[in-house]
């Protein structure tokens, strides 16, 4: 018979060993499942998976608030006949847009339809961005031009 560890007392009774053995028998267990969860390398790979999808999805969404601020701002510091013209440039693109929506209909082949259909709803639903891009632009371009003097 092996001897029990050092930091153990030996068994006085039958039950008391029947105890140390129940008690050694759940330890080993619990060691047993432990490893088993640590080699099970499909589980932890879609745990991390998922963590890592979670960050991802937090990290977005504070750099769409970052990018939505950022926006904001710009258009807040232009003046205001720089948002003006910008505006009107916007609509008179929406204006030309749709004229050549209409011939577009008329003469493109259908893969063409489609894709000019969907870049005119993705712009359609980002308004705010592309009012700020079209701002930036504005500024830039102004800019450019106070510089070489033709104001």
């Amino acid at each position: 018979m092996t001897q029990p560890p050092p930091d153990e007392p030996a068994a006085q009774s039958p039950e008391e060993l029947r105890q140390q053995v129940e008690q050694t028998r759940h330890e080993l267990g619990e060691t047993v499942e432990a490893l088993a969860t640590k080699t099970d390398v499909k589980s932890r790979a879609k745990e991390k998976a998922a963590d890592v999808k979670q960050r991802a999805g937090v990290k977005a969404g504070e750099l769409k608030v970052k990018a939505a601020d950022a926006a904001s701002q710009v258009q807040n510091r232009l003046p205001d006949p720089v948002k003006d013209k910008a505006s009107q440039a916007t609509e008179h693109a929406r204006a030309k847009a749709a004229g050549a929506g209409h011939m577009l209909q008329d003469k493109a082949p259908e893969p063409l339809r489609h894709r000019a259909a969907q870049t005119a709803r993705l712009v359609r639903d980002n308004r705010t961005a592309w009012l700020a891009a079209t701002s930036v632009v504005a500024v830039l371009w102004l800019a450019g031009r106070r510089r070489k003097g033709e104001t």
